[in-house]
């Protein structure tokens, strides 16, 4: 991972993020922590598809399935 890489994500944390992954998923929640991997973990994580949100609570989000972590709208 790369050191811009890193220091967006320090920066992000204790901040919701939205979280794209493989398969078209998108998860927004607030981001606990990260790891070299971008293993990330997530607090009052939603899912979100069109319109409708599912809620999943804390989760950890496997850094192979992300594509994309950007500040949550």
């Amino acid at each position: 991972m790369e050191e811009g890489t890193i220091s967006v994500l320090a920066e992000s944390l204790e901040k919701n993020v939205l979280v794209k992954l493989k398969g078209g998923r998108e998860i927004r929640g607030q981001l606990k922590s990260y790891d070299y991997h971008l293993n990330l973990v997530l607090e009052n994580a939603e899912e979100i598809r069109g319109t409708r949100t599912r809620q999943l609570g804390t989760i950890i989000v496997r850094g192979d399935n992300v594509i994309l972590v950007s500040p949550a709208p």
